[in-house]
């Protein structure tokens, strides 16, 4: 990975950003948020990792690999047997998902149709497998999508039936990188919500026996992080909604501990544990915390 990826790197579209050194996710959406216009293409690959040609993805590293030793060792890479229970298989397609050679390997598949893109005159903003063609009319998202579609028959890939389609943006939303865009504004998706949820119920289990300083504490390394990637939602109702649910999760936690039973969302327990008893807790707020960060971004 080390030796061969500046080798590729130097001459990636810039439209890619997905595992990549100095790019990532909140570079891609931003690049979506500028140039989101009207119609998008918003494609899905069907099982992409699982489905790259092995003999296709060697001739595309030989064009700028003449090592053979090393052209040995990445063959013998995705050629490793796979064992499962009693049964064992060399797979004939694909990159093993979680391994460190298969994100750059992804890219230098998908290389070629990223450029045939820009050189076609579309902007498309890729991050590994997830991409999205942003367009100024009906007609030129469906151009596109015939373009895309071809490649993809042709480099023995498929794009999914129900989950590829063209979507008018000013009145439909799209899914890009866990948010949902719609006109100018976007938010988290459900399942962004979903799974951060989950997260948060599991670390506020009322049969939780560590203190409350310990839970907060566990549970501001998961509000944190999550903020930090969907901090520029477009509603702020998002993160009142969150923090207030939070709260009940921990109210009811600390009913239990009292003896009462019940969810806590009865007014006394707002009145025997309110925000600011969480606050000293040192628990962070999503409200407060994205007041800040459009504080600072007016300076």
């Amino acid at each position: 990975m080390n030796v061969i990826e500046p080798i590729f790197e130097r001459d990636f579209a810039e439209c890619s950003y997905g595992f990549r050194p100095g790019r990532g996710c909140q570079d891609a959406l931003r690049e979506v948020d500028r140039l989101l216009k009207a119609d998008v293409v918003d494609a899905d690959l069907k099982g992409y990792f699982d489905s790259i040609p092995h003999n296709l993805l060697m001739a595309r590293l030989k064009t700028k690999l003449a090592d053979g030793r090393v052209l040995s060792l990445i063959e013998a890479f995705l050629q490793a047997g796979i064992q499962e229970g009693t049964s064992s298989w060399s797979p004939e397609m694909g990159a093993p998902q979680g391994a460190v050679l298969s994100p750059l390997l992804s890219n230098i598949y998908l290389d070629p149709l990223d450029h045939l893109l820009a050189q076609s005159g579309f902007a498309m903003v890729r991050y590994a497998d997830d991409f999205v063609i942003l367009c100024r009319t009906a007609t030129e998202a469906a151009q596109a999508l015939e373009i895309v579609g071809q490649w993809v028959s042709d480099n023995g890939l498929a794009l999914h039936p129900t989950k590829t389609r063209i979507v008018d943006s000013r009145q439909d939303r799209f899914t890009f990188l866990g948010y949902e865009f719609r006109g100018h504004k976007h938010w988290p998706r459900k399942k962004s919500l979903e799974k951060l949820k989950m997260a948060v119920r599991v670390k506020t289990r009322r049969n939780n026996g560590t203190s409350p300083k310990c839970i907060v504490t566990n549970l501001n390394r998961t509000l944190v992080g999550w903020f930090h990637y969907f901090q520029h939602n477009s509603y702020r109702h998002v993160f009142r909604d969150l923090d207030g649910w939070i709260r009940m999760r921990l109210r009811s936690l600390l009913r239990k501990r009292s003896g009462q039973r019940g969810a806590g969302r009865q007014i006394r327990d707002s009145q025997s544990w309110p925000n600011a008893y969480f606050t000293e807790q040192g628990l962070f707020s999503l409200v407060t915390a994205h007041a800040s960060a459009c504080q600072s971004s007016r300076r």
